[in-house]
């Protein structure tokens, strides 16, 4: 029987790799510029709330959109962001808890993720002055965990920086990335934010993405014994039958 290459791609969609986990480490927060003399009682603060790769890295290649929803005196206080950079500015005087909302694409994960930060307008220090030059940023990392991944899913992150993915054994085949992915990833560039100069500069990012992607290595070698082990047993077992249950 001739399989159709639409019949193919579902299969692939829906084909987990089990034992196999990628990870995406992602930093959220927010950047406050106080507005100096141009600030009012309600209008102390022009903020910005954001998600985004931990090196800075596109993440729409796994997130679809994001949900920000704010305090409920703003106006339209659920705000919806569903292209890169996963960002949303307003202006103000208070701090609140922000709720952060991830919708992942279909072949990524059906559940979203809920994420919560409390702005951040003031320096932490009491004694600290406020400056219109250097604004107050507040981040926090986290790491996303994604178990059995698709085989199409795979294919489609397994290059890209944002993602950390281990090494799939020898001779593997993964279905084909299509043209216009690569295109799309080219085009964006989270790096050009303007923004970007005051991030946190996680010096210890590169060391967290070596161990995540060693541990990974390290869970599937587990699991692959395992099996072996299994299968070991069970052939064990078959061998001290006696013959009349042979």
């Amino acid at each position: 029987m001739v399989r159709s290459s639409d019949d193919t791609e579902k299969k692939n969609l829906v084909k987990k790799l089990k034992d196999v986990e990628i990870s995406v480490p992602i930093v959220y927060g927010n950047i406050a510029f106080w507005l100096g003399k141009k600030a009012s009682e309600y209008q102390s603060h022009k903020w910005t709330v954001y998600v985004r790769g931990a090196t800075n890295e596109d993440l729409s290649v796994v997130v679809k959109r994001v949900v920000f929803q704010l305090h409920s005196s703003f106006n339209n206080p659920m705000r919806v962001v569903e292209s890169p950079p996963f960002e949303l500015s307003e202006s103000g005087w208070g701090e609140f808890e922000i709720a952060i909302t991830l919708h992942f694409h279909s072949d990524v994960s059906e559940k979203p993720l809920h994420l919560y930060h409390h702005l951040k307008l003031y320096p932490e220090d009491d004694s600290g002055s406020l400056s219109v030059k250097k604004p107050v940023v507040v981040e926090s990392y986290d790491e996303v965990v994604f178990s059995e991944p698709s085989e199409n899913l795979f294919a489609r992150v397994q290059n890209h920086p944002a993602v950390i993915v281990p090494r799939l054994p020898s001779g593997f085949s993964l279905p084909s990335v299509p043209a216009e992915d690569a295109d799309k990833r080219r085009r964006i560039d989270p790096k050009d934010n303007p923004l970007t100069q005051w991030f946190t500069n996680f010096s210890e990012a590169d060391e967290l993405l070596k161990l995540a992607a060693a541990r990974q290595q390290v869970q599937a070698q587990i699991a692959r014994v395992r099996r072996q082990l299994t299968l070991i047993e069970g052939q064990h077992q078959q061998q001290l039958k006696p013959p009349s249950e042979l």
